[in-house]
């Protein structure tokens, strides 16, 4: 399980923070194997999430959980 209630109920809707000049980042996946990482800013509650993602680029943009629960790993991780 990536995402836990309480860490959804903190998480701003999509498109809240847009007029934010330094939103908060409320939660932090990654992959321990490789250097991706994806900050989630705001989410829209079902499976879409915006943040600040860092893999081959580090930018802004749209990621979802549904892709990050299918990712795997080596060794299954």
């Amino acid at each position: 399980m990536l995402l836990t209630k309480e860490i959804t109920t903190k998480l701003p809707v999509l498109y809240s923070q847009e007029n934010t000049k330094d939103p908060m980042v409320i939660c932090k996946f990654f992959t321990p194997w490789s250097s991706w990482t994806w900050y989630a800013i705001e989410f829209d509650s079902k499976d879409t999430f915006f943040g600040y993602v860092i893999g081959h680029e580090a930018e802004l943009g749209y990621f979802s959980l549904s892709e990050l629960q299918s990712v795997k790993g080596p060794f299954g991780i």
